[in-house]
């Protein structure tokens, strides 16, 4: 009875007061709160002007009125319940903890706000696939991967430190095992990796609210990768002809396999270790050596050019240049050296200076300035090397013609004119005019013209040509007219007039004189004598018999008159080749045999493309009757025999500028017209 009558007096106590003014109230609720597993959580909870039962709830269950809250274990209520205080206790806090907390004055009625207790776990310290120690290959693109498991709560964030320092690029995934709840947590750094990587220690940190300090594993790099090269030569700078020596080195994981050497691009045989020995030239300054380290992840080399000082090399030569009057003109050659040679130009045989570099330029030509130029390099340090290249520059010009010496003739016996041509272009023919008529190649009653290429000139003027007149039983007249000699090309036309000397005459006996003509075949210029009488006739010209009452010569004088150049115009390896025939009023005509044809095939030469002018006149041709051409002047084509020694110039005839004409294939010029 008494037990119920304290709860009783408790009410009616509550109630007076009540009446009073006075009512139960909260001095103090609880607020959410984190706790970490394991730790303790306290919810507050304080009451005024109430005496009555207070109890705790979770998640709306009723933990009971009694303090120590029997069947909870890690649940107690403390504080001075007389001034109100009626806090939750729970240790250690789990996960099941976690939940809605409230405090409650049953009797007066009264319930504080929910407080939410969260439980927070801290993660576990992740692990690094493939650690502690990873072994990667250098250069090779590569994932390391931190995984962190458990029922961490909140998720954890994973990063990645290499020597303190946070590093970027990584990819973070997360494994969901059921709702609300979290499995596995992922991070991939991704890395290529470097020699310099190799033993790098890098740290996977997992790190949450719940561990801010966060948890650590590291692991250790253990790096595979193709050599790393290093090249160096001694001395790197040197002079042609001196020895070098290169040396290889080389660190590697796993360890070095081989060594290959190489010179600009191809292989040095029989060169295996890491140094080679080679003597320096030229060629190591553009072709670089290099050397090729192996192992068993890959390969790698180096490569280093030498400074090879070495003199000058010639690399592209002057072409010879042909240019008309008035054209500029220019040559270029090129040097290779080291240093960069000294490059001068200079005319061949005068050391004055015309200029310097790769290029030589003429402006505005003359006939003073055909010649050989000579490009310069002088030697280098090393004293080897330079030279002199030449080339020559031809100068068209109109043809310059010059008198040549002639010796006098007898009257009525054989006579020789000859002038000199020098043109370039060649000319298109070289031309003998007279009174009465004119001549280019060929024979004309007692006149007969060879031409033919001169032995080269003076001062590398070049090869020019050289043009005969023979004249076979002179005439009064012969003595006392000039006979023109006139060359043309397509720049204009030159010429010189040549007058025939008379020679006192000789004492004259009448005999019959027999005269041999050699043939075409005959290589040499005229016979002697005694072949002329006993000789075979296989290969001879026709013997002619002439009787001449007016014309008798002492045996001396018979000789000459068997050699149609009169004796006085020798030729090397030129024959002049004679058959008899009769001309026109009865002279004695020469007409060489045709080079241009087989015997007895007419050789002739269109003369209207050069000059359609003048009335016609006939010339008499062997075994062709006559040959209708212009007159006065006509131009034929001709074929250059073989060079011949050098022409006799008249006195005081200068010396001709230009350079001419190439040298022919063919032996001799003899046309018939």
């Amino acid at each position: 009875t008494l037990g119920m009558l304290v709860p009783a007096l408790l009410v009616l106590l509550f109630c007076l007061k009540g009446h009073a003014g006075l009512s139960p109230h909260f001095l103090q609720q609880p607020d959410d709160m984190v706790a970490l597993l394991g730790d303790e959580a306290r919810l507050p909870c304080a009451l005024g002007e109430y005496w009555g039962l207070v109890q705790w709830t979770k998640d709306g269950l009723a933990l009971g009125g009694e303090r120590d809250l029997p069947g909870w274990s890690r649940y107690w209520i403390s504080g001075n319940a007389a001034s109100g205080q009626h806090d939750l206790y729970i240790r250690p806090v789990e996960l099941e903890d976690q939940a809605s907390y409230e405090c409650q004055a049953t009797q007066a009625g009264l319930r504080s706000r929910p407080a939410q207790l969260h439980v927070l776990v801290p993660p576990e310290a992740p692990q690094v696939l493939g650690g502690p120690s990873v072994s990667l290959v250098a250069g090779v693109p590569a994932n390391l991967t931190c995984r962190s498991r458990g029922d961490a709560r909140p998720t954890p964030e994973l990063l990645w430190f290499r020597d303190g320092i946070r590093l970027d690029g990584t990819t973070f995934h997360q494994t969901l095992l059921k709702e609300g709840t979290t499995g596995s947590v992922e991070s991939v750094l991704s890395l290529t990796p470097s020699s310099v990587d190799d033993g790098a220690t890098f740290v996977c940190r997992a790190r949450s609210q719940a561990l801010p300090s966060g948890k650590d594993t590291a692991i250790t790099l253990s790096l595979q990768y193709p050599p790393v090269v290093t090249l160096s030569a001694e001395p790197q700078s040197v002079l042609e002809g001196e020895k070098v020596t290169f040396l290889c080195q080389a660190t590697a994981q796993p360890p070095v396999t081989g060594y290959r050497w190489a010179k600009g691009g191809s292989p040095v045989l029989g060169a295996r270790g890491p140094m080679l020995e080679v003597v320096a030239d030229a060629s190591f300054l553009t072709e670089p050596v290099s050397c090729e380290v192996s192992n068993a992840v890959g390969s790698a080399n180096r490569s280093t050019a030498l400074d090879v000082q070495f003199g000058p090399i010639l690399q592209t030569r002057p072409e010879p240049m042909s240019v008309d009057v008035g054209e500029d003109a220019s040559f270029s050659c090129a040097w290779r050296g080291n240093p960069l040679p000294r490059v001068t130009w200079t005319r061949s045989g005068n050391a004055q200076v015309l200029g310097s570099g790769p290029t030589l330029r003429l402006p505005s030509v003359g006939p003073e300035d055909a010649g050989d130029y000579v490009c310069r390099a002088e030697p280098g340090l090393s004293g080897l090397g330079g030279g002199a290249a030449e080339a020559r520059l031809t100068v068209n010009a109109p043809p310059i013609v010059t008198a040549l010496r002639s010796a006098p003739a007898f009257l009525r016996g054989p006579a020789r004119l000859q002038c000199l041509v020098f043109a370039s272009p060649a000319p298109d023919a070289v031309v003998w005019s007279w009174d009465e008529g004119f001549l280019a190649a060929g024979s004309q009653g007692r006149f007969l013209v060879e031409t033919f290429p001169a032995s080269e000139g003076h001062g590398g003027q070049g090869p020019a040509l050289i043009s005969v007149l023979h004249i076979s039983g002179t005439q009064e007249s012969d003595f006392s007219r000039g006979f023109n000699c006139s060359a043309r090309n397509r720049l204009g036309e030159g010429g010189a007039w040549v007058s025939l000397g008379r020679r006192a005459s000789a004492p004259f006996s009448k005999q019959k004189n027999l005269v041999r003509i050699p043939g075409s075949s005959d290589g040499s210029s005229s016979r002697g004598p005694e072949e002329e009488e006993t000789g075979s006739g296989e290969d001879r010209g026709p013997i002619v018999h002439t009787d001449h009452s007016d014309l008798v010569l002492d045996e001396e004088v018979a000789l000459e008159t068997k050699d149609p150049t009169n004796g006085y115009y020798k030729v090397r390896g030129v024959s002049v080749s004679l058959s008899l025939g009769e001309g026109p009023g009865g002279g004695l005509f020469l007409p060489p045999p045709s080079p241009l044809g087989p015997p007895g095939t007419p050789t002739f030469y269109d003369f209207n493309p050069h000059l359609g002018m003048v009335p016609p006149c006939r010339l008499y041709r062997a075994q062709a009757g006559y040959l209708t051409t212009p007159h006065p002047r006509a131009f034929t084509s001709y074929i250059k025999p073989t060079s011949i020694g050098s022409p006799d110039l008249t006195p005081r005839t200068p010396p001709f500028p230009y350079a001419a004409f190439p040298t022919p294939s063919h032996p001799r010029l003899q046309t018939h017209v």
